[in-house]
């Protein structure tokens, strides 16, 4: 298959990903962090190396600061929950995705205000629109780095730097640049950073991570056992156990480690110019059909890893399926779980085919796609 859905989870993942899970599963899968056991010792190491890595990743000073999750949507929901209470004010934009969304919609039943920033035809956001929307009792904004429709890049030091210098908490979304974009927390004033481990970072599902850069008090949703403090019947409020009950995902952890690891050997950089030039070449071919219809920004450097388009006349599911049934082509279709995007590029009654490429694809895998585009459209 040419697999081209590596903005909902990449695929493939470097070997070593692959190698660490199983290893952690079957030579020290025991409990970290609990027993005194070599095994136990040896998964904590892991665990905390992991921790180390992640922080090196996004500049963040502190590593015990990084707090494992399932995934970038469990992430925001204990940053987005945990921090507004009723008479609290919160802002994010169009372009969000429903792990933003709904939390937010969900808080407005317990007296949380939200403000949604509309956004332009190519997904780009205005500084001034953000601005216009603070309020003074607005707590916490929200925005992507990247969309996961449009593939647009938000300006994520330019909003940091106007919630630094207004005292509000900047949370961002860097579901679709963790890995593949520059992330520096201090540099860009993020407070608080929610990543998934299984797309850009290259590990495994199940995995993600919410990185705090701030010292605003964040509420936990769950308690439980931690492996510290163990006669207290109340849940410890220190980083990272204050919102890390349970038994951790140690092989999803491990294969996260050897992820994290592949990047920093190559270099975000290198990823970055490899995305850029499959979108390129893909673009440019794909403009010269004038039966497609490209979405997102014009230029190249304004965009990340996603192209989403449409086939005059054809449904996006049904284009979906003839790519994947006819040329064993995996994409995405319909919504992708941002409804409010779709309607700032004006799409929410059609959907769109999303094409989303990662760092193992080749120029070879745009050019079949391409080809088998441009059949599909003369049918």
């Amino acid at each position: 298959m040419i697999y081209l859905d590596n903005a909902a989870t990449t695929f493939t993942k470097p070997k070593s990903v692959y190698q660490n899970v199983m290893k952690a599963m079957k030579s020290y899968g025991a409990n970290p962090g609990r027993g005194s056991h070599g095994m136990a010792i040896e998964g904590a190491k892991v665990i905390y190396e992991t921790r180390e890595l992640l922080a090196k990743l996004f500049k963040l000073d502190d590593p015990m600061k990084v707090i494992f999750t399932f995934n970038a949507t469990d992430g925001l929901n204990l940053a987005i929950k945990g921090i507004l209470k009723s008479g609290d004010h919160v802002i994010a934009t169009e372009m969000d995705h429903n792990s933003v969304l709904r939390p937010i919609k969900e808080l407005e039943l317990k007296g949380v205000e939200n403000t949604i920033v509309t956004c332009s035809e190519d997904g780009s956001i205005r500084v001034e629109d953000i601005v216009k929307a603070i309020k003074s009792n607005t707590k916490l904004i929200v925005t992507t780095h990247v969309s996961n429709l449009t593939g647009t890049i938000f300006p994520i030091e330019a909003i940091g730097k106007i919630c630094k210098s207004k005292n509000i908490t900047y949370l961002v979304d860097a579901a679709q640049s963790a890995g593949v974009l520059d992330i520096d927390v201090n540099k860009q004033n993020i407070d608080i950073l929610s990543v998934p481990g299984h797309k850009g970072l290259l590990g495994p599902q199940g995995t993600g991570a919410l990185l705090i850069n701030s010292e605003i008090e964040i509420d936990y949703y769950k308690v439980g056992g931690t492996g510290s403090e163990s006669s207290n019947l109340r849940q410890p409020n220190f980083y990272p156990d204050k919102f890390e009950a349970g038994t951790p995902n140690l092989p999803g952890v491990a294969g996260l480690n050897a992820g994290v690891k592949y990047i920093l050997d190559r270099g975000t950089d290198s990823i970055l110019n490899h995305e850029k030039s499959l979108l390129d070449l893909f673009i440019t071919e794909v403009e010269k059909n004038p039966k497609i219809k490209i979405y997102g920004p014009k230029r190249i450097e304004h965009r990340c890893g996603v192209v989403p388009i449409n086939i005059l006349d054809i449904d996006s599911s049904e284009v979906a399926y003839l790519l994947d049934t006819e040329y064993n082509i995996a994409v995405r279709p319909g919504l992708h779980c941002a409804p409010l995007a779709h309607k700032a590029i004006g799409t929410e009654k059609i959907g769109a085919v999303r094409f989303s490429v990662g760092p193992f694809n080749k120029n070879n895998d745009i050019k079949l796609a391409i080809k088998a585009l441009n059949e599909i459209s003369m049918q």
